[in-house]
């Protein structure tokens, strides 16, 4: 699988330099998806900077997501006639949306799609993150069809947690790349 055709979706703020997405970007070669406006993002906008960019690709991508990035596939998945430019993808920290504070805070995508994806996909979700507790982050990998890791402690899942290059999620994105183009099952 191509490297560039590996999408790397950040959330609300994008990715820092020291985030395990960045760091994966830098040494993968993978592709972030740039959005207009990361720190007030419109969730129409967001889903049609991602069609566009997986139209562009030369095969079914990979989708690497954070936080808002979850919220922000499983909308376009939803939606998109194109799902089958999709292989798989793996969704770490989504945040819980629906609550009270965090919708307050992004406007316009308090409701979360809990459909099915057409594509095979793993949760990555930790057991004290500040934006979803552990049995909501089990929802919506239910919801969504996807496998479900428990990350232990590790807060929200982003530079602040230490990860560094987060190789037990690394080696799930391997084998979501090592997939047929198609594939869709339960992940391990």
């Amino acid at each position: 699988m191509n490297p560039r055709n590996v999408l790397i979706l950040p959330g609300w703020q994008n990715s820092g330099p020291d985030h395990w997405q960045s760091r994966w970007e830098r040494a993968h070669g993978y592709s972030r998806v740039e959005q207009h406006d990361w720190m007030r993002p419109l969730r129409g906008d967001w889903i049609s900077r991602l069609e566009d960019v997986l139209l562009s690709c030369d095969e079914p991508a990979v989708l690497v997501a954070h936080s808002l990035g979850c919220i922000h596939i499983a909308a376009w998945a939803a939606h998109s006639r194109n799902t089958h430019c999709v292989k798989a993808a793996l969704l770490a920290a989504p945040p819980d949306t629906e609550r009270d504070d965090i919708r307050q805070m992004l406007p316009g995508w308090s409701q979360v799609p809990l459909q099915k994806l057409p594509f095979e996909a793993v949760v990555f979700a930790s057991s004290n993150d500040p934006f979803c507790n552990p049995q909501r982050a089990h929802q919506f990998a239910a919801a969504w069809g996807a496998g479900f890791v428990e990350a232990g402690e590790g807060g929200h899942l982003n530079a602040e947690s230490g990860l560094g290059d987060w190789p037990q999620a690394h080696h799930e994105l391997l084998r979501l790349m090592a997939l047929p183009a198609g594939a869709l099952g339960a992940a391990s």
